[in-house]
């Protein structure tokens, strides 16, 4: 390791790190939530969202869609990290502090069940830097 600098040691250390965090992304069609995630999510949708985004997620004029091409054309390439974040500090309108954190989680399951991502084993994780891994890509990535 003769000629590497602290300053070189740190620059090799933030590339692995990159390289580290391309390799950890997953996709929502990798089965990021798990089903019954999902069906928790679904009454809080119908509890706290129907009433503005609509029984079928199809919004209205003031609401934004939640599914089909308007809902993917909005958040292809983003993050389901993105996507809770939007929901954690903005949702309900009227009062983002009516529905707690692990609610809107599972709102956001019952979004991605809705827009046919499959389910999985595992929950969507809690911690919001796990959550920044996984892409929504509205197309299935070929391998």
């Amino acid at each position: 390791m003769r000629g590497l600098t602290f300053p070189g040691f740190i620059a090799l250390g933030l590339c692995w790190v990159a390289l580290h965090a391309q390799e950890s992304t997953r996709s929502v069609w990798d089965g990021v939530y798990t089903a019954a995630q999902a069906e928790d999510g679904k009454m809080e949708y119908g509890r706290h969202c129907a009433r503005c985004h609509g029984d079928m997620l199809e919004g209205d004029d003031e609401a934004t869609p939640l599914t089909d091409a308007a809902f993917l054309s909005n958040w292809n390439g983003l993050t389901v990290g993105e996507l809770f974040d939007r929901i954690r500090t903005t949702m309900p309108y009227s009062n983002p502090d009516a529905v707690n954190r692990e609610g809107k989680l599972k709102i956001v399951a019952y979004i991605l069940s809705y827009n046919g991502f499959p389910a999985g084993d595992a929950e969507l994780s809690s911690r919001i830097e796990i959550l920044k891994l996984i892409r929504i890509d509205a197309a299935r990535p070929k391998k």
